[in-house]
């Protein structure tokens, strides 16, 4: 048997995650990462299976994991707990925040929470999704998307993510929580801090440049929630902070936490689905070609780069039993990384899996996840791609890359490019 040696969290395999994923599919599907208590999943059964079964295997790892990146690093998550020391430091710094920390550590957060604590709070954050809420935004997507684009296609060349898939969901998201258009730099910058501590390399950032901006943030959000409560809006915060039909409404700090996640997951993931489209597309000019002459088959290509190279790849979860999945047995208390990215490469699941092909029929895929932890926000990401892209190929007409290389992104849970120089092509 061939042996394998993966680290997720290093920088080695940011540019190409996929073929050492095709390593671990074949030899070693379930991989515990050396030194640590951590466990890779990557065929598509059994990242299925751990997302199907929450009774096994507990939510409450991504917690751990945000903490864990508050400045400390993620291989202080190795076992069954964050290391004691370390979280005194963290817990001496954070005394200046405008709460108590403790606080926040205690209470159930949505993507942290297992049943029953999680259908409570699923019910009352579904109330800012609904269908006819999130399709109702589709004119004022299109105008945001035509808004940066008539100030990008002014240059010669342009920066595609600076310019495009970073301003559209950005400036979405920050609308639909009720962010007001002179903090939208400051959302953005909030959202990069947060990524970068809890999500970059293994080693960690600066624990007070992290609180720093997690005051920052938390003083304003604190302060927008306590005014909607006196004055509601028609925007996401009012929404969860109002109850509705006998059901009890998110405390401040529940709001505070959920709005944390959707500043994260609500832009970053949208943001980097359309970036990894147009790296997938300028390397597949035939397919390129395709969705151009045929603008019918958007919606199909946004699915299939969800599958072929998924924003999100992978999350956390801790077993709660000893499981044994492919001929591995995972003790209890280990960190389980169910990897969405390979799952959806899996050739097991889908013909030729690592080939790009927007005709073909990618419905099963991960990338939004599965069970009752399936993304809130898939519906608003698929949206936005598709009038992102609608607005792209009519406005901009034919593009051609400046680079050939594509500097992705330093997160092992997210996947995007950090920069796209393109051109437009002479017509």
């Amino acid at each position: 048997m061939a042996v394998v040696n993966y680290d997720p969290f290093s920088l080695e395999n940011r540019a190409d995650p996929y073929s050492r994923y095709a390593e671990l599919r074949e030899h070693a599907p379930v991989y515990r990462v050396e030194g640590s208590g951590f466990y890779l999943v990557t065929r598509y059964d059994d990242v299925q299976f751990v997302l199907k079964h929450p009774e096994l295997f507990s939510s409450s790892a991504m917690m751990m994991m945000m903490l864990a990146g508050m400045g400390l690093g993620i291989q202080q998550m190795g076992g069954q707990s964050l290391d004691p020391v370390a979280m005194q430091t963290l817990m001496e710094m954070a005394k200046g925040l405008p709460f108590d920390p403790q606080e926040m550590m205690t209470k159930p957060s949505l993507i942290a929470a297992d049943p029953p604590q999680h259908e409570r709070l699923r019910r009352i954050v579904n109330r800012g999704f609904t269908p006819r809420r999130i399709a109702a935004l589709e004119t004022r997507i299109r105008e945001i998307a035509s808004d940066a684009l008539d100030r990008m296609l002014e240059k010669p060349e342009f920066d595609l993510v600076a310019d495009f898939t970073v301003p559209l969901p950005v400036t979405v998201i920050a609308e639909l929580i009720g962010v007001e258009s002179e903090r939208f730099e400051d959302f953005k910058r909030w959202s990069d801090t947060l990524i970068t501590s809890t999500t970059g390399s293994a080693s960690g950032s600066q624990p007070e440049v992290v609180l720093g901006v997690f005051r920052e943030f938390n003083e304003y959000f604190l302060d927008a929630i306590e005014r909607r409560r006196r004055e509601p809006k028609d925007d996401l915060i009012s929404t969860l902070i109002a109850a509705e039909g006998g059901e009890v409404a998110l405390s401040p700090m529940e709001t505070l936490m959920f709005t944390i996640l959707i500043l994260v997951a609500g832009n970053e993931t949208t943001t980097n689905l359309i970036g990894n489209g147009m790296v997938a597309l300028s390397n597949h000019p035939e397919q390129l070609n395709k969705v151009q002459e045929n603008p019918d088959l958007i919606p199909a290509m946004v699915e299939e780069v969800l599958r072929y190279d998924s924003p999100v790849q992978m999350l956390f979860r801790q077993a709660k039993a000893d499981v044994e999945l492919s001929d591995t047995q995972i003790p209890k208390g280990s960190i389980v990384l169910p990897v969405f990215a390979s799952a959806n490469r899996d050739s097991r699941q889908f013909a030729d899996g690592d080939r790009f092909d927007i005709t073909r029929n990618p419905q099963g895929h991960l990338a939004f996840g599965f069970g009752i932890h399936f993304c809130l926000g898939a519906s608003l990401a698929r949206l936005e791609a598709r009038v992102g892209f609608e607005e792209l190929f009519r406005r901009a007409g034919r593009l051609r890359r400046l680079q050939d290389e594509t500097e992705y992104l330093d997160s092992f849970l997210l996947r995007g490019p950090r920069s796209l120089p393109l051109a437009r092509e002479a017509s």
